[in-house]
């Protein structure tokens, strides 16, 4: 590891006891596991390649993250977040089981990505699903 990249998880105090588990996969894929109650909860830390990085990179940041989600038996919850580094646009377009219809601007290659995997793992894409006010649609600007 480089040392460029990094993702982490914060967990309330409260909540320490409760994890079970830690797994640093790369710099670029993290996972801990809580058990609150009778529920198992799976979270995810994700920090996705940029636009411009080699395809190679790509591909194995999608292949460790399809690894850790089938990783994770069906009885047990799962919450994925981070930055997946491309837009999913406004219109949920062929996606509607998991777009809500509350993105910005344009689908981008990333956002496809994004989308197709959400719709391969039967997941949503809860940011999509509430309007948001306008000055939090856009969170860099070049």
């Amino acid at each position: 590891m480089g040392g460029k990249n990094g993702v982490g998880i914060l967990v309330d105090s409260h909540l320490r006891e409760s994890v079970v588990e830690v797994r640093r996969v790369n710099d670029r894929l993290m996972t801990i596991k809580l058990v609150v109650g009778e529920c198992t909860l799976n979270n995810v830390s994700v920090y996705a390649p940029q636009v411009g990085l080699d395809e190679e990179i790509k591909r194995r940041f999608w292949e460790g993250l399809d690894d850790i989600v089938c990783s994770i038996p069906p009885s047990e919850r799962l919450f994925i977040g981070g930055d997946f580094n491309g837009h999913i646009g406004s219109s949920a377009g062929g996606y509607t089981e998991v777009h809500g219809g509350f993105g910005f601007g344009e689908q981008n290659g990333g956002g496809t990505l994004l989308l197709d995997f959400a719709k391969a793992f039967d997941l949503a894409i809860a940011n999509s699903s509430f309007p948001k006010r306008e000055e939090y649609l856009v969170t860099y600007q070049n």
